[in-house]
């Protein structure tokens, strides 16, 4: 079946299927299927992720298929489920009430407004946890039937429930986090699956033995302090690789200084605001400095070549912006792609240059 639909594809022609970069697959012929998870309940400044799949889903019909360090890359296969309608409405409306509750913080929580937040964390705590389930459902139904699994959101939250699948499967393995935050942070503002500690949360989970932050510019002194204090974490901050670089290190230097800090096995969570934010000016809580891409995808192919294995990824906080900018998705279109193929060839189903 599988041969049929490559045989009757044309690579190189006009986009005639609505999915996922035109694609001709499905759930039962791609190799790796993409969770859209549009959810944006505990962003803390600018709201928008949530149409971040369906953003890279429009842009990605743009995106050409040809790799030219990986030999028919598109064959793989790859297909995103369709974005849960239900959850975007679960998603908007917590986020009112998650909004309202933040503001209230950001007035010094007002005692005569207490009785009317303070039930609100729990509320939203337990929302999160739904989400974070269902998640981890869908990784762990198609992940049984052979499939990879990666995950398109949403906030930083999102990615979650797929890490705590894959942790069943691996005892040992490493998350590499590009991002502009260290994510670091205990329950932010009383929600316990904020997006801001996705890293803090991620590492509960003792089948992490490292993880290793890149890009991180904008963060706390609590942060700062765990990540120096704990063994398991290691953080290349912005300011020191731009220092580097700036002093005649090499970028390639870097890259291997980073890929040595993991172990075999490696999870790669990107925030799109470790990137410059001229490649990302609408997503959620932009920082200037960042990456180009092709830094980070440097990175990663040097991560694959390095004979590491990426058991999975996700891209989060790609926003849209206003009156049909398609910008922000259009690169998102194309991080997603790339880190696809890397992941297909890390797996041994792809060949790499």
């Amino acid at each position: 079946m599988k041969h049929q639909i490559i045989d009757s594809f044309d690579p190189n022609g006009v986009s005639s299927h609505n999915s996922l970069f035109g694609l001709p697959f499905d759930e039962n012929t791609a190799e790796l299927i993409i969770i859209p998870v549009p959810w944006e309940v505990t962003v803390s400044y600018s709201s928008g992720t949530a149409a971040g799949p369906e953003a890279v889903f429009d842009a990605s019909l743009q995106v050409d298929l040809f790799q030219d360090d990986i030999k028919d890359a598109w064959k793989m296969g790859i297909h995103m489920l369709p974005i849960p309608q239900e959850m975007i409405n679960t998603s908007s409306n917590y986020r009112i009430l998650a909004k309202n509750y933040i503001d209230w913080l950001e007035k010094g929580s007002p005692e005569e407004d207490l009785e009317r937040f303070a039930a609100v964390p729990d509320l939203i705590n337990k929302a999160c946890a739904e989400m974070n389930e269902w998640v981890y459902e869908q990784a762990k139904k198609y992940r049984a039937l052979g499939k990879m699994v990666a995950l398109l959101g949403g906030d930083h939250s999102t990615p979650l429930g797929l890490i705590k699948a894959l942790a069943e499967d691996h005892v040992n393995f490493g998350v590499l986090q590009i991002d502009a935050h260290a994510d670091l942070r205990v329950a932010y503002e009383n929600f316990e699956y904020s997006h801001a500690s996705i890293a803090y949360n991620a590492l509960k989970l003792p089948q992490i033995s490292k993880l290793v932050q890149v890009g991180i510019r904008d963060y706390c002194e609590s942060e700062y302090i765990m990540a120096k204090e704990n063994n398991r974490i290691t953080t290349f901050y912005d300011k020191e690789l731009k220092k580097e670089s700036y002093e005649g290190k090499a970028w390639k230097i870097i890259c291997d200084e980073i890929v040595d800090q993991l172990p075999d096995e490696v999870y790669v969570t990107i925030d799109i605001d470790g990137f410059d934010p001229k490649l990302c000016p609408h997503t959620g809580t932009p920082v200037a400095g960042g990456f180009e891409l092709e830094q980070v995808m440097y990175l990663m192919k040097e991560l694959v070549k390095s004979g590491k294995k990426i058991i999975g990824f996700d891209l989060v906080e790609v926003a849209p912006g206003p009156e049909g900018d398609e910008w922000d998705g259009n690169v998102g279109a194309r991080i997603l792609y790339r880190m696809a193929n890397l992941y297909g060839a890390s797996q041994g189903r792809l060949d790499l240059k």
